[in-house]
Formats: structure tokens, C-alpha cells, sequence
């Protein structure tokens, strides 16, 4: 893939992160699909940093009436483009739903250049490395041939197991600190490190906010995109001006 470059100078440059969209939640659908409507049209790109969904179990259990897919088809088509990167909740999203959305799929962690600055962009999850249980489910769910086993069952089966992994996680969290679902400082420090890159743009923690590091003699920022829960989140790169803005969301619809 050749180098992702762009100038916020031309037009802005746009990330969000965990929206976790469901049936369940149709403010936060009705929301960003707005945004797609309206201030995304203005974007040169639009990085969807993971976990765009709340679950997902295979491209072909996708429903078809589902409006995510067309809307950012929609935008693709009007020039904006789309990365989709996976998130812990959507590590299963594949080819055919990116070609239905328009959207190039993003492997993590992706180094990228905005204005001239070397950026590392990745869902986060792979930070958190004191929650040494979770990474040890991270390894087994994103190994190629657990993914292949799995997406060979029926649908219903893929349905009821990832019902029991949501239930054992929603309890796992409950009995850890919020320091251990962090990300580690040192793992930060490193990534940043490895890559020679200036900012650093992540979420998963649904922390939103805008830390500056101090690596030997530079200094880098990390920015947090948050989640779209009680607002939405959205991280503008334009005209070199780095802003995270929250969006409120639009009431239900009807």
C-alpha cells in the first residue's frame, strides 16, 4: 500500500472511534448518519478507528437494511475516503462489508502523515497490556485460524457464543480497576518510540482527552477519541488545528 498522506490545508481530515452502534441505540445511528451527511462531505478522510459497531460475528449475518454500509458508500462516492480499522468488538468486519461501505480496510497499528507529522493510528486495545487476561483473549480471537473456525459455524451458533463472550466480559470488567483497563504509559512510550512518530491517535478506553508526552529530548501528543454513548466524538484535523469536538446526539427518531 503506498504511503496514507494528506494536507488538512486542503480539507479537513476526520477519526472517530467506537460508536458501538446498535438497533438498540438508534440516537447514536441517527447521529452519525447526520454527520455523514453533513460536515463528513467536507473531509478528505474519515479513519473509523474500531469498534464502529457493538458486535459483530461475520460479514454475511450483515443486514442488508441495516443504513450504515450505503451511508458511507455515499460519502466514498462524493470523494471522501474511508479507512476501517477493527476494533475488539468488530475484529471480524471483512472485505465484502468495506467494499459495500466504500471503505479500504486499515490493519494496526497504521502510520500515517498529516501535514508533514508522522501519526500511529490503532483501536488501543493493544495498549492495555497490564490486563494481561484480556490480551490473552485478544491473541486468541485475532489468530487467523480461530477466525476461520468461527465464522464456519451457523450464524445462530456465532450468535449465541458471542452473547456468552459479551456476558463473561461485561462481568470480567466489573471486577477490575479502571487502572488495568487503561492503557500502560510504558506501552505508549514504546509504540511511539518504535515508530518514530510524533502523535499518537487511539481509542477503545473512552477517555477522550489530549495527553503530551516527553521522549527524551521531543515531545509527542496522544490524542483519545471518545466513545458515542451520551455524545458523540470526533477528532478534526484541519488546517493543522487538532481539535477532539463532541457532538450531541439527535433524539429518536419518529
Amino acid at each position: 500500500m503506498k504511503p496514507i498522506t494528506y494536507n488538512s490545508d486542503v480539507a479537513p481530515v476526520l477519526f472517530i472511534a467506537d460508536l458501538h452502534l446498535d438497533a438498540s441505540r438508534p440516537e447514536a445511528i441517527a447521529t452519525f448518519l447526520d454527520y455523514l451527511q453533513t460536515h463528513a462531505h467536507q473531509a478528505a478522510a474519515l479513519f473509523i478507528v474500531g469498534d464502529l459497531f457493538e458486535a459483530w460475528i461475520g460479514d454475511d449475518a450483515y443486514p442488508s437494511a441495516d443504513p450504515i454500509a450505503p451511508a458511507l458508500k455515499a460519502l466514498a462516492d462524493h470523494g471522501t475516503d474511508i479507512w476501517l480499522m477493527h476494533g475488539n468488538r468488530d475484529f471480524l468486519m471483512g472485505e465484502a462489508f468495506a467494499q459495500a461501505a466504500g471503505a479500504t480496510l486499515l490493519a494496526e497499528p497504521a502510520r500515517i502523515n498529516i501535514d508533514g507529522r508522522a501519526v500511529l493510528v490503532e483501536h488501543g486495545d493493544a495498549l492495555c497490556t497490564d490486563d494481561h487476561a484480556y490480551q490473552a483473549f485478544r491473541a486468541q480471537v485475532r489468530d487467523p485460524g480461530w477466525q476461520a473456525q468461527f465464522l464456519a459455524l451457523p450464524i445462530t451458533q456465532r450468535i449465541a457464543q458471542a452473547q456468552a463472550a459479551r456476558t463473561r466480559s461485561g462481568e470480567d470488567m466489573a471486577g477490575k480497576t479502571a487502572t488495568i483497563m487503561d492503557v500502560n504509559h510504558d506501552a505508549v512510550q514504546q509504540r511511539i518510540s518504535d515508530h518514530a512518530v510524533t502523535h499518537l491517535v487511539h481509542g477503545h478506553t473512552h477517555r477522550p482527552g489530549v495527553h503530551t508526552l516527553t521522549l527524551e529530548a521531543a515531545t509527542a501528543q496522544r490524542f483519545v477519541l471518545g466513545d458515542w454513548f451520551e455524545q458523540g466524538s470526533v477528532l478534526v484535523i484541519d488546517h493543522g488545528d487538532w481539535q477532539l469536538q463532541s457532538l450531541p446526539l439527535i433524539a429518536k427518531p419518529g
